[in-house]
């Protein structure tokens, strides 16, 4: 094989090799393309978990929210019931008292 035939034949290779990159990338292209009614889908898709998420996000704020009154409420609750339970006690020892000077009374 003399130099000319050398160029030629790898002159051939490298386009066959080019043809068949080119084909490859084609091919490749073709099938991960997405075709425009599948972008618009996803688009809406998008959209939609967007107002999904912010109306999670305000489920959660609204609970947190909530949460909070509850614990307060329940925190005065708490309170009055200590209050009363402390009133409750202070009243049965002003009534024994005034049973045991009412039994002195009547010796």
């Amino acid at each position: 094989m003399n130099r000319t035939e050398f160029v030629i034949v790898t002159a051939i290779i490298l386009f066959v090799a080019f043809c068949l990159g080119w084909f490859a990338n084609w091919l490749v292209h073709r099938f991960i393309r997405v075709p425009h009614s599948d972008v618009g889908e996803l688009e809406r898709m998008a959209q939609e978990l967007h107002e999904a998420e912010e109306t999670r996000d305000q489920a959660i704020t609204y609970l947190q929210q909530r949460e909070a009154e509850l614990t307060n409420q329940l925190a005065q609750t708490e309170a009055e019931l200590a209050a009363t339970m402390e009133g409750l006690r202070e009243a049965r020892q002003e009534a024994e008292m005034m049973r045991i000077e009412l039994e002195q009374a009547r010796s």
